[in-house]
């Protein structure tokens, strides 16, 4: 499964969630929402208002924010 998870520089909860996500072996791109304004407007619309936004596969379960507990649900799969 394709994992993304949208940045923003200077992020202590984007840097945990990465590392994170390295620590329990799950690979990921990083995506930078500084650079992609028209990204962020959509994650804004549907109401993600903090960084980072992980989002699995393409358009599936997205969330916001630092979450061991769903970074450990996807380990576990």
């Amino acid at each position: 499964m394709k994992i993304t998870v949208w940045t923003k520089s200077n992020c202590s909860q984007c840097t945990m969630t990465k590392r994170h996500m390295t620590r329990m072996g799950l690979e990921y791109v990083e995506a930078d929402l500084e650079t992609s304004p028209e990204q962020l407007e959509k994650f804004k619309d549907a109401g993600f208002l903090q960084a980072p936004i992980v989002v699995l596969g393409n358009g599936g379960r997205t969330w916001a924010g630092f979450r061991p507990d769903l970074i450990d649900e996807l380990a576990a799969e």
